[in-house]
């Protein structure tokens, strides 16, 4: 996994958001089941599973949206994380 931190203004504020970027996600996996495996490690603000128009399945990547570093850094203290079985 790698993260990255992006922020983002809006109108005269700036929100600041740390994106994780997760590969080998399971087909069987849903933005759902992302969503709530991550939120041990923080609160999740969104989870990003893009789809193939074509194909209708999901790419196999997402990006999970937390709000503070500290909840990034929790998922990285995990030595890997496994979801229906497979290593992400």
């Amino acid at each position: 996994m790698a993260a990255t931190s992006a922020v983002r203004t809006v109108g005269r504020r700036s929100r600041r958001f740390f994106d994780i970027f997760v590969a080998e996600v399971p087909w069987t996996v849903s933005s759902k089941e992302l969503k709530e495996y991550f939120s041990q490690f923080g609160p999740v603000q969104r989870c990003q599973l893009p789809f193939d128009k074509d194909t209708g399945f999901h790419r196999r990547y997402c990006w999970i949206k937390f709000s503070t570093l500290q909840d990034v850094q929790n998922v990285f203290q995990k030595d890997s994380h496994i979801l229906e079985g497979a290593k992400v």
